[in-house]
């Protein structure tokens, strides 16, 4: 599960970076000058994506999140939610540069809102499983130590 928690961060940071560096070159050819959905993919990335499979790679480490299907599910639920609003994001505010009144279409909104639904629900799984293991507790530091070595 470290391994897959890893490889997520390192993932949506590729996504972050380009995402940003797309947004730059995408408003700055067109001329753009203000405000658009195009902007936030970077930072939704890099917070939602990045930092926080590293928190969870981090916590996995002293509670064994892994353990808990809840996480396992939550996992998933948060690469699938994050890509579903990341790419709507992206091709409402590509839409918004470029001028398209396609920008402002029903069907982009609606399907942003179900990536934010399944963002709602993997972070509520993420809360109950890590729930769960802080209640059941990990015994001592000596013991917690020697399962980060393991």
């Amino acid at each position: 599960m470290n391994t897959l928690l890893y490889r997520c961060a390192a993932i949506w940071t590729v996504i972050g970076l380009v995402s940003g560096l797309g947004y730059r070159e995408l408003t700055r050819a067109q001329g753009w000058e203000g405000r658009t959905q195009l902007a936030v993919v970077h930072t939704h990335t890099l917070v939602l994506g990045t930092i926080f499979f590293l928190l969870l790679l981090a916590l996995n480490e002293v509670f064994r999140l892994e353990e808990e299907r809840n996480f396992r599910i939550g996992v998933g639920a948060l690469n699938v939610g994050l890509a579903i609003t990341t790419t709507m994001l992206a091709v409402k505010g590509s839409l918004q540069v470029l001028g398209n009144s396609a920008a402002d279409s029903p069907a982009i909104s609606g399907i942003s809102g179900l990536g934010h639904i399944t963002l709602t629900a993997a972070f509520l799984l993420l809360f109950m499983a890590i729930g769960a293991r802080v209640r059941a507790g990990r015994g001592t530091i000596e013991e917690r130590q020697e399962a980060v070595r393991a």
